[in-house]
């Protein structure tokens, strides 16, 4: 299997399956000697663990996070970075249904052609359980991105949606609540209507948006390398993203260029920032800030037909735990891979300009 590692010099390679021993990762080419708050690197875990709070799986995993190498009294050492998250509450027999069919809008149909053999419990390597690996390695990132701040938060769910721009928020209260919306009034709207969906056996998507500051000018490439498009692969790598915008994104098209335009003041900055933050692939020194869909979990507990290995209609409910919305843990993961992208651009700028 390829396609296991992001990134070209601060590169992550994660392994690992949902209901295997443990998932983790090798993070490669961290620079040495940054100093390294391991508790910081936990908390953004606990941020992605299941069983947190009500409108989550119910999974219980402590996801806590055991590092092997490159790392000593607290300091990188330059070597890569081995760790693992151990997994300790596995209940593979929730999925032996599915041992001999595929759930619809699951990787469990492609897989299986593909490769010609899969991990059915709980999706295996394609499960959204890898992501946590990914978190750790974004942890250490945003520590080697000193001064550059990171922040994701849930913007929509459903047709819910967040009527004010990330300026007009404050972005301490996200994790107020078990959403993670910064604006309690509707965070608790949200809440309502994912537990309604949950009474159902049904699921819900939702919007997560991204706003990254004190950005250097000069990070990305003009051509195939561009900031904004890593950025788009990044997000687009997590289990069930279906969209990515940046800047004034699709709304952008109704605007004619002399009110799309961003004005430049004698600083460099510019006076609007329909940009993004990115312009010609590259970084101007303005906020970046972005939007990624979320598409509903596709496990849904309900009664519902599917085909069998042989090609049968057969008839089945979905079990096991899973999250009726997935936005509210996906905020540290949409975190953690901007991260990385930006570490790796920042080691990329370095080489550029010995």
């Amino acid at each position: 299997m390829a396609g296991n590692t992001f990134g070209t010099l601060f590169k992550l390679t994660t392994f690992g399956e949902s209901h295997g021993k443990a998932i983790g990762g090798v993070l490669d080419g961290c620079p040495s000697g940054i100093n390294l708050d391991l508790e910081a690197i936990q908390h953004e875990l606990d941020r992605r663990k299941p069983g947190q709070s009500a409108i989550v799986t119910q999974r219980k995993e402590p996801d806590e996070v055991v590092f092997y190498s490159g790392i000593f009294e607290g300091r990188t050492t330059g070597t890569p970075i081995g760790f693992a998250i151990y997994n300790t509450n596995q209940k593979s027999k929730d999925y032996s249904h599915i041992k001999d069919s595929y759930r619809p809008s699951h990787a469990d149909y492609v897989y299986d052609k593909k490769y010609g053999f899969r991990d059915y419990r709980g999706g295996g390597r394609s499960s959204a359980r890898e992501t946590a690996s990914r978190v750790v390695a974004g942890a250490i990132a945003k520590q080697f991105l000193d001064g550059i701040s990171i922040n994701a938060y849930v913007s929509q769910v459903g047709s819910l949606r967040l009527e004010k721009a990330y300026s007009e928020l404050d972005l301490k209260q996200t994790e107020s609540n078990a959403v993670r919306c910064p604006d309690p009034e509707t965070a608790a709207r949200m809440e309502s209507y994912i537990k309604e969906v949950r009474k159902e056996g049904d699921t819900i998507g939702g919007i997560i948006s991204c706003v990254i500051q004190n950005v250097p000018v000069g990070l990305g490439e003009p051509v195939f390398d561009k900031l904004h498009a890593e950025l788009g692969k990044a997000m687009l790598s997590i289990n069930a993203v279906k969209g990515f915008e940046y800047g004034s994104g699709f709304e952008g098209v109704k605007m004619k260029g002399s009110v799309h335009n961003d004005q430049f003041n004698t600083d460099g900055s510019t006076s609007t920032n329909n940009s993004g933050g990115v312009q010609g692939g590259i970084s101007n020194g303005m906020d970046i800030y972005f939007n990624v869909a979320f598409k509903p979990v596709a496990t849904i507990i309900q009664p519902y037909e599917t085909i069998d290995k042989e090609g049968n209609m057969v008839k089945t409910k979905g079990k096991g735990r899973h999250d009726p919305c997935v936005v509210p843990r996906a905020v540290p993961i949409v975190e953690a891979m901007a991260a990385l992208v930006l570490a790796d651009f920042t080691l990329l700028n370095r080489t550029i300009k010995l």
